[in-house]
């Protein structure tokens, strides 16, 4: 049984503009129908040693409307498969930002170095709609059942003694 299409495709799609600055890379896209994040492709070849981080380009600007944000985040087979990350997960693309988007990766593998070459998918773009805060200065916050506990607070873990 094949499943029902609920909304048409065209009613969520938000329009991006989108400005190439290196035109032999593919434009971010889905992999997949439905996915949240689109892929972003490195700029340059390079190599992370262990434990070394650095600032790749992707050759892509975006134009986000107010209200919205873009998010990047890690890739996870990469995550997985050889320890790369993002510095800042994940990083925040402003909607009055113009400029290039780039990733800081992080090998965090202890032995072994990763080489990626230009076009290969390093993160993913997640646009969202944000709310801007009015932010009001008062003398006590309201109570809560969490009041101030955080870190740790709520267990759900059992520590293994080392």
């Amino acid at each position: 049984m094949k499943p029902e299409k609920l909304v048409p495709e065209e009613a969520t799609t938000l329009k991006v503009q989108l400005k190439m600055l290196d035109e032999g890379l593919e434009a971010p896209s889905y992999a997949h129908p439905g996915d949240a994040g689109a892929d972003l492709r490195s700029r340059i070849d390079f190599t992370l040693e262990p434990g070394e981080r650095k600032l790749i380009p992707t050759g892509v600007a975006l134009a986000l409307p107010h209200g919205y944000a873009a998010f990047v985040h890690p890739r996870s087979g990469l995550a997985t498969k050889h320890g790369i990350s993002i510095v800042n997960a994940p990083g925040t693309v402003d909607a009055g930002y113009r400029g290039e988007i780039s990733v800081t990766l992080i090998n965090t593998d202890t032995t072994e170095a990763v080489s990626l070459r230009r076009g290969d998918r390093i993160a993913q773009l997640v646009i969202q709609r944000v709310e801007t805060a009015g932010f009001v200065v008062v003398d006590e916050l309201p109570d809560s059942v969490r009041g101030a506990g955080g870190f740790g607070s709520t267990g759900g873990f059992s520590a293994v003694p080392a």
